[in-house]
């Protein structure tokens, strides 16, 4: 069986080139990960560090379908979104009676705090929910392989130019996914068992960045920085705004740990850091400013709202180096499906290039 035939299989309502919503912490919720999966997506909610309000969510996700009376086609009456965990910061026992309740179509794995960590939380969420895909997110070729041994039905390959938390060094998903793709196929045929399934993240808000993940060998892309201007979004204006307003992502956006000294979102390993947009706290902590002092003045712009985000203010405006691309706000429906159909156009473009020899 193909990749695309097992991703239709398991997620029979999705429409392809798959388009997948980032779990953002705090930010993606039951409004944005319903709208993604009506829309022949698959949504996520992103739990993050905290499952204390998670049931809420996805019950919220169960009555938005019903009122809106979707019945997407799923594997034995799963709910068709998935959840993100931060693996590191919450607690596994906390996190099993909700997936075993709810019955995601999938559960998102993302910076387990070892190896054996990763094998528990994907053996009890199997034994919970034998239904729900296990997704792991990794940054790097080794990440994937060791991955490996948690069997893992997709492998997100999160490429640097990804906003928010990601390893401090890595690659783009031009080198990235295809050296991950021959990796892991390679170590799969030989071990004799399946390979996940592959899928490309960061950097990817459009449909010619999709086509180009899918050229390299993923089988469908991951949005993040996108869906941040997404209607359903869970955030605030200023945040908003500020993510439409800057361009040349590349200038304009860092990887650091500074944003989450600022925030107090500590527990990450020295092996991560953060993507978001350059701004005050940022330029005066590269000056040498005291992080005392530098706290300080962050906090009081949170007592700002939305004018405490902005170029010279200095809330946290995690974003990836695609920003630059994201030019209006729009409903998530629409988002994925014109970044299928533009994906679709530019692959078509190709083909055709390719037959007449024009290429």
């Amino acid at each position: 069986m193909t990749d695309i035939a097992r991703l239709k299989t398991d997620y029979p309502w999705i429409e392809t080139p798959l388009i997948v919503g980032a779990p953002m912490r705090l930010i993606a919720l039951a409004d944005l990960a319903t709208e993604i999966s009506r829309a022949g997506g698959i949504g996520f909610i992103g739990a993050g560090t905290d499952v204390s309000n998670l049931a809420s969510h996805l019950q919220a996700a169960q009555q938005l379908l019903q009122n809106q009376n979707t019945t997407l086609p799923t594997r034995e009456g799963m709910l068709p979104i998935g959840v993100g965990f931060i693996n590191w910061g919450v607690a596994l026992s906390e996190t099993i009676p909700i997936i075993e309740r709810y019955r995601p179509a999938a559960a998102w794995f993302f910076a387990p705090s070892s190896i054996a960590s990763l094998m528990e939380w994907t053996e009890k969420s199997r034994n919970a929910s034998p239904e729900t895909k296990i997704w792991v997110q990794i940054g790097s070729v080794r990440e994937a392989v060791d991955a490996l041994n948690a069997r893992p039905d997709v492998l997100v390959v999160q490429g640097t130019d990804a906003g928010g938390h990601g390893l401090v060094q890595g690659a783009s998903i031009v080198s990235l996914v295809p050296e991950v793709d021959d990796a892991v196929r390679g170590i799969a045929r030989a071990a004799g068992f399946e390979a996940p399934v592959i899928l490309a993240a960061g950097g990817i808000v459009e449909g010619r960045s999709a086509a180009a993940a899918l050229a390299l060998g993923a089988s469908g892309v991951v949005l993040g920085t996108r869906f941040l201007a997404a209607k359903e979004a869970n955030i605030a204006k200023g945040y908003q705004d500020e993510v439409v307003r800057v361009n040349d992502g590349g200038q304009t956006t860092v990887r650091t740990k500074v944003y989450d000294d600022l925030r107090g979102t500590t527990g990450w390993a020295q092996t991560h850091n953060a993507r978001g947009i350059i701004n005050r706290s940022f330029k005066d902590a590269l000056k040498g400013l005291d992080e005392a002092e530098n706290k300080r003045l962050y906090e009081q712009d949170m007592r700002k709202g939305d004018a405490g985000w902005g170029a010279e203010a200095r809330m946290t405006t995690y974003a990836g180096a695609g920003v630059g691309l994201v030019r209006a706000i729009a409903g998530a429906g629409p988002i994925v499906r014109d970044v299928r159909s533009q994906a679709v156009k530019v692959l078509e473009k190709f083909t055709r290039a390719a037959a007449s020899g024009k290429l």
